[in-house]
């Protein structure tokens, strides 16, 4: 049996909208966020769920997590009922929300999580053991007796991630993690949320619009819009739907001409070389290159994939979200 199964899930929100001048009452609009969204998780996934803003990701990770009641379908995790169940619920489960903070603000983060041991009920040495082996892992040693407040972004957002992970969660959300995160530090997190999936085989639902974090964490992806759902497979099989163009740019050795390109390839001079835009899915990247090989000694090529955020973007325009 799957350890998340969503049936037909449903929620709508009453949506006010500002009083225009002379009228005594304020327009009201029903939005749909979620209009019978189905899947199911295994125990041990690293599961991305991605799609546009306002495609019903957060509504769905608050009603997993017990926050939302949905208006409609049915939901369990570990064969639980979240928001029936709640207390029990919250024991297994850890949420990090890229903008918000579940540690107090004025006081060292050491003493947050020591609250934390105390509302989860851990057992001293258990948290102990836990804070440990986390504290290790995101480096914040040296951050324990600082207070949330004077630590930087990247800072906060390990501190929030060790805090939510505290009472060894089975299930942990990640709802924008990395947003406004350096470089460094998007490594960093992903290395480390890797290492839990594998070391504890924590199951890790991420919601992102950072398609890098997908690529590098996900095996699954699913993509929401308009609050239903529209793919559910690897994001090698959604790229490839998508990846419609690549450009070869080369200059050879001595004065080889172009050899003749098969149809719906171009060509463009750009000073002594040239640059190729071709459709992968109608000729092979292995054929094209030996094609261009064929003409004479190459000095120079670069191959140009589209960026993944091009590409989800044309994925987004196309299934019009």
């Amino acid at each position: 049996m799957s350890y998340i199964t969503v049936t037909d899930l449903q929620k709508t929100f009453t949506v006010r909208k500002k009083r225009e001048k002379g009228h005594l009452t304020r327009e009201k609009t029903l939005v749909q966020a979620l209009k019978g969204v189905s899947f199911s998780v295994e125990r041990g996934e690293l599961v991305g769920y991605i799609g546009p803003n306002g495609a019903g990701k957060s509504t769905t990770v608050k009603i997993l997590s017990g926050i939302l009641t949905p208006d409609g379908g049915q939901a369990e995790v570990g064969g639980r009922i979240p928001w029936q169940q709640r207390k029990e619920h919250v024991r297994h489960i850890g949420v990090v929300f890229g903008q918000r903070s579940q540690l107090w603000w004025d006081v060292p983060i050491a003493d947050s999580y020591a609250l934390l041991k105390d509302i989860y009920q851990v057992p001293p040495q258990q948290h102990q053991k836990r804070l440990n082996e986390l504290t290790e892992a995101l480096d914040l040693g040296s951050l324990l007796r600082t207070p949330l407040r004077l630590l930087s972004l990247g800072q906060r957002m390990r501190a929030e991630l060790c805090g939510s992970l505290l009472h060894s969660p089975e299930l942990l959300f990640l709802d924008e993690p990395t947003i406004g995160l350096d470089a460094v530090s998007k490594l960093a997190l992903r290395d480390f949320l890797q290492f839990e999936n594998r070391q504890h085989g924590t199951t890790i639902l991420l919601t992102t619009h950072d398609m890098e974090d997908i690529a590098a964490l996900c095996s699954r992806v699913m993509v929401l819009g308009h609050g239903s759902k529209l793919f559910d497979g690897s994001l090698a099989d959604l790229l490839s739907r998508y990846d419609t163009q690549r450009i070869i740019s080369l200059r050879y050795d001595g004065d080889c001409a172009l050899p003749p390109l098969p149809a719906g390839c171009e060509s463009i001079r750009e000073g002594d070389g040239y640059r190729i835009t071709y459709a992968p899915q109608t000729v092979p990247t292995a054929q094209m290159l030996s094609l261009l090989q064929s003409a004479g000694p190459i000095r120079e090529l670069t191959a140009q994939p589209q960026n993944i955020d091009h590409l989800i973007a044309d994925m987004y325009r196309e299934m019009d979200l």
